[in-house]
């Protein structure tokens, strides 16, 4: 039974996870960042200890959460001296193998795209598990169906295609979005005209396959159309390539 929970990390993901957690119920007993800042701010709303390092994380908590950079999570777990607790983290890429130096270990990978400033409803959010033996993710499911009524169990190569997949439609949309928001500030227009636009199009792919829905010049092989672009775009180079990239495998597919 899980009761108390560390939070090791302050930024987005262990923000959100921190206040969904102490809004069900659960005691959070400390949070480290390595900013002191960072620590304080979350651990106060949580009625947390704060900590800003990682040697004074005490073995008094039933769960420990790994919510930081992936490149970072290796070290942390070198640091934590305590060998008979359960941890997790929440990375999509890193293996469940890199915690396997702890008697219970696993992933409890939340898939969203989270922002501090933004407040998140997590109880659609999926959330991946994956444990090294039955108990833990027995624990590890009981806990994520306390914030969310999508509990997939994942195993780490699934994971790790799932994150690539998750770049794609969220982390490289969203920069699409960033280079039409340049494209149209450059020419005095605003991104809310578009918006609606982005809202329909999110809307399609709920009931159908997003190939099915593709629209635009690629998709006609319109190729007049593609010239006049990219002609458009010859003082971008870089927004030029993609265009160019993108609507031949439009084309191709």
């Amino acid at each position: 039974m899980i009761k108390t929970i560390t939070l090791i990390g302050a930024g987005n993901v262990a923000t959100h996870l921190g206040k969904a957690l102490f809004n069900k119920g659960f005691s959070i007993n400390q949070v480290y960042s390595h900013s002191k800042d960072n620590a304080f701010k979350l651990a106060s709303g949580l009625n947390a200890m704060p900590c800003n390092d990682i040697k004074f994380i005490t073995d008094e908590s039933d769960l420990y959460i790994i919510a930081i950079k992936d490149d970072a999570i290796q070290s942390i777990v070198n640091q934590i001296s305590f060998k008979n607790k359960t941890v997790v983290h929440t990375s999509g890429s890193i293996p469940m193998d890199a915690l396997s130096g702890f008697d219970n270990y696993g992933i409890f990978y939340p898939l969203q795209t989270f922002s501090k400033e933004k407040e998140l409803n997590l109880n659609e959010v999926p959330i991946c598990i994956e444990a090294n033996n039955e108990d833990t993710n027995t624990f590890l499911i009981d806990l994520a169906k306390n914030l969310s009524e999508n509990v997939k169990e994942v195993n780490s190569e699934q994971r790790k295609k799932l994150h690539i997949a998750a770049v794609f439609a969220c982390n490289f949309s969203n920069y699409m979005y960033t280079i039409a928001d340049d494209i149209l500030t450059n020419n005095n227009l605003e991104l809310d005209i578009l918006k609606p636009l982005i809202v329909e199009t999110a809307k399609k792919i709920q009931d159908n396959s997003p190939s099915d829905m593709q629209t635009g010049p690629a998709k006609r092989n319109d190729e007049a159309v593609i010239k006049n672009h990219l002609e458009q775009l010859a003082d971008s180079k870089d927004y030029q390539e993609i265009y160019q990239l993108i609507s031949k495998l439009i084309i191709d597919n």
